[in-house]
């Protein structure tokens, strides 16, 4: 794993795949796409790592936003063609913290032109720049915070931490509209991403340099990192081998359900090897979902 603080101004991919090229991977994907304009936390998985991609994909994210009231654009954002100006100057901060509550906890969102939603395979973004414009159907996403940190009319800032699928585009330009003035983000910085914060971040200019100097382990994180908060299921002798073979096996102390880091231990020396992850199933047996090379 290496958990990239992503430049502003490129793609999630144009930045992974520069890195794919100074680490010389074969492999990398990255864990949910930041747009050009956000910087922050892109955790990209090299190797083995893809296979559990999908768990930062689907894992909570954080973010700092900076917002400007009175104007819509048509992506939501900053890089966006302005649709519309109001008045803004009657909102006061009481107003905004009213609005903010109606934005907390399960809601639903029609999801941007400008995502990267694929329909018949093309991204939604790709179509609004042909000027398409399509139909989009409510999502359900959940905004556990949504803590304004400063308003100065016509900008403030939010905290936000929101489940998987949360655009926060969107989530600035329905506040907008709740306050009849509309709104756009200026900046973006996610902050979390499951397991990952700020402390872990590497920058592009720092790869480059460790690249250079044939370094770039240095600042590589273990596969089991994308993990790493999960309960730990240890394993050893025949369960190990039954677990790395596909088989749900029963462990003592095992959590009643959810899912699992596998670990396997050698009791001669108590090191703790990472195998994959599990799912506990209903009859408590701990069943392997994900598993690195046997």
């Amino acid at each position: 794993m290496l958990v990239l603080d992503k430049p502003a101004g490129i793609t999630s991919n144009e930045a992974l795949q520069k890195v794919k090229r100074l680490v010389g991977a074969r492999k990398v994907g990255h864990t949910g796409s930041l747009d050009p304009l956000a910087t922050g936390l892109l955790p990209l998985c090299l190797g083995d790592a893809t296979k559990f991609s999908q768990f930062l994909l689907n894992a909570n994210k954080t973010y700092l936003v900076t917002s400007t009231l009175g104007v819509s654009t048509d992506s939501g954002d900053a890089e966006g063609e302005v649709c519309s100006t109001r008045r803004a100057d009657h909102v006061v901060e009481s107003d905004l913290r009213g609005v903010l509550r109606k934005f907390q906890g399960n809601i639903e969102q029609v999801p941007s032109m400008f995502s990267a939603i694929k329909v018949n395979g093309q991204p939604l973004y790709k179509l609004a720049r042909q000027g398409v414009e399509l139909p989009r159907d409510p999502r359900p996403v959940q905004i556990f915070c949504n803590e304004l940190q400063w308003f100065r009319n016509p900008e403030f800032g939010l905290k936000i931490h929101c489940s998987k699928g949360t655009y926060v585009r969107t989530l600035v330009a329905d506040i907008g509209e709740e306050l009849g003035c509309g709104a756009h983000v200026t900046a973006l910085r996610r902050t979390e991403v499951g397991p990952f914060d700020e402390s872990g971040l590497v920058t592009m200019e720092q790869i480059e340099k460790a690249s250079a100097e044939r370094r770039v382990e240095e600042l590589l994180l273990p596969i089991s990192s994308a993990v790493g908060k999960w309960p730990a299921v240890y394993v050893s002798g025949p369960t190990a081998f039954d677990i790395k073979h596909g088989q749900p096996i029963r462990v003592p102390e095992a959590p009643e359900r959810g899912w699992v880091r596998l670990c396997e231990t050698a009791r001669e020396s108590e090191q703790e090897q990472f195998l994959g992850v599990g799912e506990v199933l209903v009859d408590g047996r701990v069943a392997p979902r994900r598993i690195l090379a046997k």
